[in-house]
């Protein structure tokens, strides 16, 4: 798609306002300027570009207060959902030399999923298609597909529908 088409749809997802401020932030202050994708500046998100999202609307960082950190990766599905003050971080500190990071597979997030407010996804996680991330849950293992995870660390709660049908 070009830039037209690109920001006529922003304009009608985000409006115009929301624009703006996303503008005057990250290309008149130079907030997260290198993100290429619009960035709350209470935001930030490292290593960029390492993350594949599936559509333009997955959109880490979008959200205020996030931390993004993708030094091993993040794979991001359609129809994601990122709430404010969400930590999604695919790299550890190794134990012994602080400024190396342990490899590490990458984050996988699927289609149809929500991060609710304050979570935390460690590295490695494989969120599968449908996952509900309850707010405050720190996720260190993959999820099952349409079901809902929280708590510390993140369980099992509930089983979900597939995504768009009426459970």
């Amino acid at each position: 798609m070009g830039f037209i088409s690109n920001f006529r749809e922003d304009l009608r997802y985000f409006g115009w306002r929301k624009c703006f401020f996303f503008f005057a932030m990250q290309r008149i202050l130079r907030i997260n300027s290198k993100v290429p994708w619009k960035v709350h500046p209470t935001s930030q998100v490292k290593g960029w570009d390492k993350i594949v999202r599936a559509d333009r609307w997955a959109i880490p960082g979008a959200s205020p207060g996030c931390y993004i950190q993708a030094i091993n990766g993040i794979e991001m599905g359609k129809n994601i959902i990122i709430g404010p003050g969400v930590t999604i971080v695919s790299a550890n500190h190794d134990l012994n030399d602080f400024d190396k990071h342990e490899p590490a597979g990458p984050i996988k997030i699927g289609d149809n999923c929500w991060l609710g407010a304050n979570c935390v996804i460690l590295p490695g996680v494989h969120l599968r298609e449908h996952t509900i991330v309850a707010a405050g849950a720190v996720v260190v293992e993959d999820s099952p597909s349409n079901c809902v995870i929280g708590g510390v660390p993140a369980k099992f709660i509930k089983t979900l529908p597939n995504y768009g049908e009426k459970g």
